[in-house]
């Protein structure tokens, strides 16, 4: 009897332009080498404004094409770094996402459901604690709510 087929594990690496972003790459590069078995998708959730920030419908799609555009340079640019750093081409994936739940880390531990991610990582950038009670943090929003999965936060 054969053995069934080894399921590729799943890695998503949450990224924005952070250097902390930058960081979590490299640390996931160098923790899964050229393993063929591993995929990385690297994922941004573009942060769109509120519908009233726009005075008109035509600034808000300007706005986001704009955004979608210098997202896509930044995500190839991800990808780049990830080959330098011996991950395999064909095991990488990017995707970009206007935000459409109530947080990012939602929006994150969303994406990671729907992609069978058995990992996230997320780069911590390291806000002040009054700044963290204010805004949130993405990082803290995933510890707490994740479930059935690893997560790596690397400052």
């Amino acid at each position: 009897m054969n053995p069934p087929p080894k399921i590729p594990k799943k890695i998503l690496v949450a990224v924005d332009e952070s250097n902390s972003s930058k960081r979590a790459l490299v640390y996931v590069a160098e923790m899964i080498g050229g393993r063929k078995d591993i995929n990385v998708l690297v994922l941004h959730i573009i942060n769109e404004p509120e519908e009233d920030f726009f005075p008109k419908a035509g600034e808000r799609e300007k706005w986001l094409s704009a955004e979608k555009e210098k997202t896509d340079s930044m995500l190839s640019g991800y990808r780049a770094l990830l080959i330098e750093n011996g991950v395999d081409p064909e095991c990488i994936a990017v995707l970009s996402k206007v935000r459409s739940c109530p947080s990012i880390g939602d929006c994150i531990l969303n994406e990671m459901e729907s992609s069978a991610s058995r990992t996230v990582v997320v780069g911590r950038k390291g806000v002040s604690k009054k700044e963290e009670l204010l805004f949130g943090s993405v990082s803290n929003r995933i510890i707490h709510h994740a479930k059935d999965c690893t997560i790596w936060v690397v400052a």
